[in-house]
């Protein structure tokens, strides 16, 4: 029979890989996952060649995809539009006047007023949302963007 002491070592081990192994790399999700992986032609959307420009994209994410662009061909943010304050009464977070024209640094929702610093981890600069915006990750290949979760 096989030593007590070794099995409990043994099963504790066991347990933390296991535990280990369950925890994601993601915070807390305020905003339902949707996969996202969508591309963008830097070619076509010329409003994401400025720096400081922001572009709303209604297909992708939960409620639409805003990227912002921190430097151009380098450094791009994207976020779900979803307004972390109420995100269930369809609320989103826009940047520009309209969908077509582009947006600066800072995104507003449309309901509450909340507002969002794009740069960075679009934090909340402005109540009641207190939570950030939902992030997704961009790489930039030649002139495409690749937004993806």
């Amino acid at each position: 029979m096989a030593n007590p002491a070794g099995r409990k070592i043994f099963m504790t081990l066991v347990m933390t890989v296991l535990l280990a192994g369950a925890c994601d790399d993601e915070p807390d999700r305020i905003i339902p996952y949707v996969p996202v992986s969508f591309f963008v032609d830097l070619n076509i959307v010329n409003d994401l060649n400025v720096a400081g420009n922001s572009v709303y994209f209604a297909g992708p994410g939960y409620s639409g995809v805003l990227i912002y662009c921190a430097e151009p061909y380098q450094e791009y943010y994207a976020f779900d539009a979803a307004c972390t304050y109420d995100f269930l009464s369809g609320c989103k977070v826009r940047s520009g006047v309209k969908d077509t024209n582009p947006g600066g640094p800072i995104g507003t929702c449309s309901c509450c007023g909340s507002q969002f610093l794009l740069m960075g981890g679009a934090s909340p600069v402005k109540g009641p949302a207190t939570y950030s915006l939902q992030q997704y990750h961009v790489s930039v290949m030649n002139n495409t963007l690749r937004v993806y979760n």
